[in-house]
């Protein structure tokens, strides 16, 4: 068994889950409620599935130093949402599956599309919020 280092992570992704229109109606309040309290990429609105992903949902991009403060804050203020916390570090496929961590219902996820082997590191976060109330 090997121990990765820490410093194997380069970021994290947050994905928000919704499939009713009730759901993506929190899920917008929820992105708002984000955006005023953290320094976070937040992704677009996909409708539908998209790659490795079973429901709609959107991304929310985190630097390490987030981590801390965004993560537990999410945990109690996911509204109900289904919400995959990954690290990553390069192998998507682990990633999204065994290293990743679920915050309300677990869904599936379609591993095939997510590459196994090292893939480029992902490029910087930078943020597109502008938070003006503290978590």
């Amino acid at each position: 068994m090997t121990v990765q280092s820490l410093d194997t992570i380069q970021s994290y992704h947050a994905h928000i889950y919704f499939e009713s229109a009730e759901q993506r109606d929190v899920a917008a309040v929820l992105r708002e409620e984000i955006a005023q309290r953290f320094s976070v990429l937040i992704g677009s609105w996909h409708e539908a599935p998209i790659g490795p992903h079973v429901r709609p949902m959107y991304q929310v991009a985190f630097s390490i130093v987030e981590f801390p403060k965004f993560v537990p804050w999410l945990m109690i203020n996911r509204h109900g949402l289904a919400v995959l916390v990954h690290p990553n570090t390069g192998y998507p496929r682990r990633d999204h599956t065994s290293n990743a961590t679920w915050l309300g219902e677990k869904l599936d996820i379609i591993a095939d599309p997510l590459p196994e082997h090292e893939t480029e590191p992902e490029a910087a976060i930078v943020p597109d919020t502008f938070p003006v109330i503290e978590p």
